[in-house]
């Protein structure tokens, strides 16, 4: 193993630096939505300094190593599914959901949705026939199953639809301290 690691330890390099850079881009585009922008600024500092070392190891000798675009290519890929599968594991920040319930199950959504803890605001509209109740939603991201399966066993044929909330204020949640 000892004479091999000097001829793969450049594409190793390479790629491991990509997973980790491309990891950290997830991550600085996701404070950045999240309107965290010294954390944005911090990752990216480390994002960029970790691209240039990569980036220059691809060229070190020219483009004359397919193997090294390859390493560059597959940390590229790599990166994102990991950065992707580390934010949804975060589960940062709120959602809201808008629910327009049949008639009938307005009241048992809002109940059990406020029994777990949901934020729910009720309005009154109207659509194609005639009066209905949309159901505001405010939720942690990580409660985004919970609810899902609050839906699907109520009503799974439910209209609603979920939307990121990059600012809330005020309501049922704890006010963030420092803002």
């Amino acid at each position: 193993m000892e004479q091999w690691f000097p001829v793969i330890y450049p594409y190793l390099f390479i790629f491991f630096a990509r997973v980790t850079d491309m990891s950290l881009d997830v991550l600085r585009i996701l404070m950045l939505m999240k309107d965290r922008r010294v954390w944005a600024s911090v990752i990216g500092f480390f994002e960029v300094a970790i691209f240039v070392l990569a980036l220059n190891a691809v060229l070190k000798g020219g483009l004359t190593d397919p193997g090294k675009v390859v390493a560059y290519a597959g940390g590229f890929a790599t990166g994102n599914y990991l950065g992707s599968y580390i934010e949804s594991k975060l589960a940062l920040g709120f959602l809201s959901i808008n629910i327009i319930p049949p008639r009938d199950l307005v009241e048992k959504f809002t109940c059990l949705a406020r029994r777990e803890g949901f934020g729910v605001t009720s309005v009154k509209g109207s659509g194609r026939d005639g009066e209905r109740t949309m159901l505001f939603v405010m939720i942690k991201r990580k409660d985004l199953n919970k609810a899902l399966s609050i839906i699907n066993k109520i009503c799974p044929h439910a209209f609603f639809n979920v939307s990121d909330a990059r600012r809330i204020h005020g309501g049922v949640f704890p006010v963030r301290k420092g803002k």
